[in-house]
């Protein structure tokens, strides 16, 4: 898998509006407001607790907001989710891979429950593309936590998501598993992905982003361009919003 280069389209992918949601009385997600273009990651950055996995849950269609307005590729994903969900893939903290099943059983599950093409050919370049063809017949419970993020992710690449939602992608990952991944994100990006991935880290994860956003009990407090801020700026400015809670090496 090759880094290149991607072109930013003009008109949002992701369109969040305004997105409450509140549990109880708690209000998790307070006003928040975010558009993604073709072609673009957004780091969410936050402490735990700030409502990043809520937002993406949210984008995901997996949680209805309790006010606002959210559109994926052009279609209002409160009023009709069934047709947006085609157009998205999450991968969440932890893979969700059935430790008991091969890779290629796996996927092949995956793609019978969301009614896809689990036509066998299909499943192996799927494997190939994420460098697990060589053990499609190993069970996942011998896999490493890269090899089965991976397997995680090829079921993006199976269902040709349009937006791919990431909460916390590099936790856990050596080296190598978070090179993989920072490439598979760039390869996405470059053909017209939207991406959103949330984490509270400072590490690798920031590399992949064209935008820095910063949540902050359930309010979006930034959202500005990556190249805008050095490493060290977004560190301040970061600490500076969260008052001393938790900032991740």
């Amino acid at each position: 898998m090759h880094e290149r280069g991607a072109t930013i389209s003009p008109d949002p992918v992701i369109r969040v509006a305004l997105v409450r949601k509140v549990f109880g009385l708690v209000p998790v997600l307070d006003g928040v407001s975010l558009d993604v273009r073709g072609g673009e990651a957004v780091a969410l950055l936050g402490p735990n607790g700030a409502g990043k996995t809520t937002l993406l849950r949210i984008l995901a269609t997996l949680l209805r907001p309790t006010a606002g307005s959210l559109e994926i590729g052009g279609i209002d994903a409160r009023r009709d989710p069934e047709r947006v969900r085609p157009l998205m893939a999450m991968v969440a903290h932890g893979s969700y891979v059935y430790e008991d099943l091969t890779a290629r059983e796996n996927l092949r599950f995956w793609e019978v429950m969301r009614g896809g093409d689990a036509a066998p050919a299909r499943l192996m370049a799927a494997l190939a593309q994420v460098e697990l063809d060589g053990v499609a017949d190993e069970r996942a419970r011998t896999f490493s936590a890269g090899m089965k993020r991976r397997l995680a992710l090829a079921r993006v690449l199976l269902g040709q998501a349009r937006v791919l939602l990431l909460d916390e992608p590099f936790t856990g990952l050596d080296q190598r598993g978070r090179k993989w991944v920072h490439e598979f994100l760039q390869t996405f990006k470059a053909g017209g992905g939207a991406a959103v991935v949330a984490t509270h880290s400072f590490g690798v994860g920031l590399g992949v982003a064209d935008r820095i956003g910063i949540l902050v009990g359930g309010r979006l407090l930034v959202d500005r361009p990556a190249a805008d801020l050095s490493g060290a700026q977004l560190y301040r400015l970061y600490e500076s919003l969260t008052d001393g809670l938790e900032v991740a090496p």
